[in-house]
Formats: structure tokens, C-alpha cells, sequence
């Protein structure tokens, strides 16, 4: 009797569920591939990203609720939530390719790697970005040289490769992107979570703040060094500006 209730007012949409994370209530999302290696709804990141990161053209967005995101991809609500009901669970669909944390609902943002470096022998940082843009991988690095800056070692290129994004969104009129980085001080900085209080950071912060006037951006932290392409394709940038091998 209790199932059936509880199966009732999930149904009829009275019950929200919410992921659990950090303590708190963490609101969940649904991920619409339209074109990539796989199409269909997708419930995390992750699984969303193996199926359009790196394919020309790809088409996906992130939705509030699982009806708007059946709604973009054109399924009948009624057939699918039978086939949910039927066993096309969450974990089955993760272990079928689907999930996602996609672009906060912006299908058009583009996509930007970035990552630092520093070379001690010469007080030198770098920084690697990678441009996701129509179906391309665009690939830049410079080296630098900072005394002031170069306290910070490494994470003074990633602050350069993160001005470099925004830089790169401005100088080419694109409204919205997504920056990627492994440190979290580049989102972070920017957005209150901590306070800037050297020269750099300050500038950086900053810098942000007048980008962000004309372009919207988005900060995703990955994780460093676990086999993510484009990380690892920065990263290497980064050092090869500097030499390193």
C-alpha cells in the first residue's frame, strides 16, 4: 500500500527528487543529446560528455525538469515514463551511455580547456587551452615571464589560460562558454568562494568581472591527471610551452 502511494505521487509529479551532495540538496538535471555518438535523455555529466565532447556538431542541452528535456528531444512522455517504470533506471542508463551535466541549458556555449604550468629553473609559467568550436579542437599556449606572478608557479598559467578564454570569447563576439580546469581557485576567485587578496588574483578577479559583462561563463572543475582528453591535451601544452617533456 505504501509503494502504491509512493508510486502515485511520483507519477503525478508531487514528489521532487533531488541528489544528495556536500549536505545539502542538490538539484538535479536532465540531459538532452539531440546529435552526438548516442542520442536520448541523459542523467550526469559525465556519460552526457563520452557522447558529444569531440563530435562535429553535436547538439545537447540540460533541462530543470525530465518533461522540458523529453519535450526538446521529442519523446512522448507517457511511452517513455512506461519504459522508466518498465526498468530504464538511472544506473541502466549510465551503463547504456546516458546521463550529463550539460552546458547549464545553453546549447550554444562553447567549450574551453585550460591548464597552467611553471618551469623553476627559469621562474617561467605557461598556459594550454583547447577551443571546442564547431566540431574543431583549436590549440593554443604561451609562455611567460612575471616576477610578481610567478610566486604563484603554476597556478599563474592557469589564471592566464583562464583570461585567455574569456579573451579569446570576447575578441570573437561569442556570447556564452564553458571553462574547464582543474584548480579550483579559477572558479572560485572569481565567484566570492574565495577572497582574492594578492595582485594577481585581484586582477584576475578582476578581469572577470568586465568579461563577464558581455559574455556569460561557466566554470567545470575536472579532476587532474585521470585520462580526461582535453585536460591532459592542455596540460601538455602548457609544459611544451615551457620545454618541459
Amino acid at each position: 500500500m505504501v509503494f502504491f502511494f509512493v508510486e502515485f505521487f511520483f507519477r503525478a509529479g508531487i514528489i521532487e527528487i533531488s541528489n544528495y551532495a556536500g549536505g545539502g540538496m542538490a538539484k538535479k538535471k536532465f540531459y538532452a543529446v539531440k546529435q552526438g555518438r548516442k542520442t536520448g535523455m541523459f542523467l550526469t555529466w559525465d556519460d552526457c560528455r563520452k557522447q558529444v565532447m569531440g563530435y562535429p556538431g553535436a547538439i545537447y542541452k540540460s533541462f530543470g525538469t525530465e518533461a522540458e528535456a523529453k519535450e526538446y528531444l521529442g519523446i512522448d512522455a507517457e511511452a517513455a515514463a512506461s519504459r522508466q517504470i518498465g526498468g530504464d533506471s538511472a544506473a541502466n542508463m549510465a551503463d547504456s551511455g546516458a546521463s550529463g551535466d550539460v552546458r547549464n541549458g545553453d546549447s550554444d556555449a562553447v567549450e574551453i580547456y585550460v591548464d597552467g604550468s611553471y618551469y623553476v629553473g627559469t621562474k617561467e609559467f605557461s598556459y594550454g587551452m583547447v577551443v571546442l568550436i564547431n566540431g574543431k579542437e583549436e590549440k593554443f599556449s604561451q609562455k611567460m615571464t612575471d616576477p610578481e606572478l610567478a610566486q604563484m608557479r603554476n597556478v599563474a598559467g592557469e589564471i592566464k589560460g583562464s583570461e585567455a578564454a574569456m579573451q579569446y570569447a570576447l575578441d570573437h563576439k561569442i556570447p556564452s562558454i564553458i571553462i574547464y580546469h582543474d584548480y579550483q581557485g579559477i572558479a572560485s576567485w572569481c565567484n566570492g568562494d574565495w577572497k582574492a587578496n594578492k595582485p594577481g588574483t585581484i586582477a584576475y578577479r578582476d578581469f572577470y568581472q568586465k568579461a563577464k559583462e558581455k559574455v556569460h561563463i561557466e566554470f567545470r572543475k575536472v579532476k587532474g591527471h585521470s585520462n580526461d582528453k582535453y585536460n591532459d591535451m592542455v596540460d601538455e601544452l602548457a609544459k611544451e610551452a615551457l620545454g618541459i617533456h
